[in-house]
């Protein structure tokens, strides 16, 4: 794997907490613009622009882009971001209800995520790389890192440990109570030489943006008569950790009717899937089972361990075998990537927002997942196979803003 330090663009020790942000897919222009109210030096500026122009614009409205290049270009002039003097690396820490993952910062290449060093479990739409693309060519930059992770290397542990060992660039308590702590590793070129001995990394988090730094990094490539291999486009930003300390949360499931049948028939159904007995609470106990919320109560299916085939990497996922055995078959649910009877609900806001919303009349049945673990992660992408969509939720999210990588 090819890994390169990065002369940042990055905020002020005092500004840190101000500017970093959500990235700019976990909120809708509504909730970007509420969190970024009275605050003009909030990432979401330069990440999601659309919250600065009217709410009636089509979001890929030329000025949107324009307004986070001019919104970037104010950061870097009134010295809100600030470039370091040298290339760096970074080291990123999270810790959220007290446990820790920690993460090293800087630039992969290109050719390394088309080539599947750099490998994938999700497809990609076409019109969110069209949207992020454009994003990183307007900025002339890598606003926002990937999350990628890898097998845990020792060397690259003792680096880590290393670097946190000296005092923080930033350390801050954002609003939703996770700790954001960053270091400037003194070696970069360890870090690099460490990667060097990496065969392969894995997308965690950041599909689209990989897919968008590779198209824009292309372009430029293409565009560029004198191209040495050198240039910055080259590259693009990443935080990877390693794969002992990701964390992976539930993505549950909501059906808004029965398929035309009582709640008692959709049990009965249910029971020639596996075993299913009521249930004090939503969450399941292990792989194969789902809690599901039905008639105002839980309950827990349990699937035949020997009906799984383990050896299926794609087949023996949990979420996988609801759609195979319980979403198709008994609720009518056709392709789970366009139904507009399924939707979905990051595992961040537990079982309770699947009770909500099925005592609120919208939806009539929940399921709730045991989590995809990074080790059938890892097992898929190894595989070249893709994930069922929404397999994955990733917590902690990263900041944006921190650290920005600029492609000249």
């Amino acid at each position: 794997m090819r890994f390169n330090p990065l002369r940042a663009l990055r905020p002020p020790k005092d500004l840190a907490a101000k500017v970093a942000s959500v990235p700019y897919d976990v909120v809708n222009r509504e909730e970007a613009a509420a969190l970024a109210e009275g605050n003009p030096i909030s990432f979401l500026h330069v990440c999601r622009p659309d919250i600065d122009l009217p709410a009636e614009m089509d979001p890929h409205d030329d000025r949107i882009y324009a307004k986070g290049r001019e919104n970037l270009e104010r950061f870097v002039a009134e010295g809100t971001l600030v470039r370091d003097e040298t290339p760096s690396v970074y080291v990123y820490r999270l810790v959220m209800g007290g446990k820790a993952q920690t993460g090293i910062v800087g630039c992969v290449h290109i050719d390394d995520y088309e080539h599947d060093f750099i490998k994938k479990h999700e497809k990609t739409r076409r019109d969110k790389e069209d949207d992020r693309t454009r994003h990183v060519l307007e900025m002339n930059a890598n606003a926002e890192p990937v999350f990628l992770t890898y097998k845990d290397e020792p060397a690259l542990g003792r680096l880590i440990a290393e670097a946190t060992q000296g005092p923080a660039l930033y350390d801050f308590t954002a609003a939703d109570g996770v700790q954001h702590t960053m270091w400037k590793a003194a070696a970069p070129l360890e870090f690099v030489k460490a990667f060097g001995r990496v065969p392969h990394v894995y997308v965690a988090d950041g599909h689209h943006r990989c897919a968008s730094a590779w198209r824009a990094g292309k372009q430029l490539r293409e565009a560029n008569a004198e191209h040495t291999g050198n240039e910055e486009y080259n590259w693009f930003l990443a935080v990877l950790f390693p794969a002992s300390e990701v964390r992976i949360l539930p993505y549950n499931r909501l059906v808004k009717d029965l398929n035309g049948q009582t709640p008692a028939q959709v049990l009965a159904r249910l029971r020639e899937v596996g075993r299913v007995s009521e249930a004090d609470k939503g969450a399941p106990p292990g792989p194969g089972s789902v809690g599901i919320y039905l008639d105002q109560r839980w309950y827990l299916l349990e699937i035949n361990e020997k009906s799984i085939d383990r050896a299926d990497p794609i087949e023996s996922l949990d979420v996988a075998l609801l759609e195979s055995r319980v979403l198709g078959p008994i609720l009518g649910i056709g392709d789970i990537r366009s139904d507009p009877r399924i939707d979905f609900v990051g595992g961040i806001r537990g079982t309770a927002e699947l009770e909500k919303r099925i005592k609120s009349g919208e939806m009539a049945v929940g399921f709730a997942m045991y989590p995809t673990t990074v080790e059938q992660l890892i097992a898929v992408s190894d595989a070249g196979r893709i994930m069922p969509p929404k397999s994955t939720w990733f917590e902690p999210k990263l900041r944006s803003g921190l650290l920005v990588h600029t492609l000249d």
